[in-house]
């Protein structure tokens, strides 16, 4: 009897509790967690409809594999995850369940690994994926020296209040990444869903003002913190600070605002007692990537799309 795959939308709490318990074995095993933020909240909370899932069991129906797609933007096309439990790999399964990610996202579709694993590479390479894209994580220690912060002229900082700030927040998000098809088109939901985490807290999300108009923002997040959940780069058991979101109006980028905020997010995480900050950011943002290296940061681990 081989391995069976199932497609589905919403999945039950059973199907849930079964899929975690094997995103826990797949994290301890490789260092790295599976699942994107997006897709773990989408496990937990609900998201997107249109969103589909993947389960394959071994013959005795034990859940060996899952899959995620997501529907994403009609432009980029369906993205997905995938994983196997480290007790089922080595037999086919992978191949299995890329075969019928494919089959339900219609051939098209680009994959998330994390960690950039050589297992994650095989796949992708005998299943005709290319790699298309690279997101570093970047780490830097905060027991070194912070430089001082300076916000331009006229602008000031405050932080985050819930229940009045989520509908200039979202407009503020899609000013600032409207050229970023991921994180420009969060919605209030997905901005509420996220305030319903154990590590939201309002008082690590920094929003600037110039005139009563919000102009920019840093949002950051502390992982492993209580029943925190790790980054998706890394299970350690240590807390580390994170510079969540960072976004700047595009009438004020330029002035130094987004250093400023980065900055002050920086200094407030290390207020907290932790001895290391982290950031995602994509490899072909040089710009990006030179601001964060003058900041001290240096690359820790790298996430990989590949495409079909």
């Amino acid at each position: 009897m081989s391995a069976q795959v199932e497609t589905k939308g919403r999945l039950d709490d059973a199907e849930v509790a079964e899929v975690l318990s094997l995103v826990d074995a797949a994290t301890e095993s490789d260092g790295v967690r599976p699942l994107n933020e997006h897709v773990m909240l989408h496990l937990r909370h609900g998201g997107d409809e249109r969103a589909r899932a993947a389960l394959l069991r071994e013959p005795g129906g034990a859940l060996a594999g899952y899959a995620h797609i997501d529907p994403t933007d009609a432009v980029e096309g369906p993205s997905g995850e995938l994983v196997v439990h480290p007790a089922w790999r080595r037999r086919g399964y992978g191949e299995a369940l890329l075969r019928a990610v494919l089959d339900e996202s219609g051939g098209r579709l680009r994959l998330w690994a994390h960690g950039d694993l050589p297992g994650a590479e095989r796949l992708a390479a005998t299943s005709g994926f290319r790699r298309a894209r690279s997101l570093w994580q970047m780490r830097r220690s905060l027991f070194a020296p912070i430089p001082s912060h300076e916000l331009p002229a006229g602008v000031s900082l405050r932080t985050f209040v819930p229940g009045r700030d989520e509908g200039e927040w979202i407009a503020l998000n899609a000013r600032a990444f409207a050229d970023h098809p991921e994180q420009g088109s969060w919605t209030l939901d997905d901005l509420k869903r996220r305030e319903q985490e154990p590590w939201f807290d309002p008082a690590g999300f920094f929003l600037a003002e110039r005139d009563g108009r919000t102009v920019g923002f840093h949002w950051t997040k502390v992982h492993g913190a209580s029943v925190s959940e790790p980054p998706a780069g890394d299970h350690g058991h240590e807390p580390i600070g994170e510079v969540y979101v960072v976004g700047v109006d595009p009438a004020e980028q330029g002035g130094g605002l987004g250093r400023a905020l980065t900055l002050a997010g920086i200094a407030h995480l290390r207020t907290r007692g932790l001895a290391q900050v982290m950031l995602y950011v994509d490899e072909a943002n040089r710009a990006a990537i030179r601001l964060y290296e003058s900041l001290g940061f240096t690359r820790w681990d790298t996430d990989v799309m590949y495409r079909k």
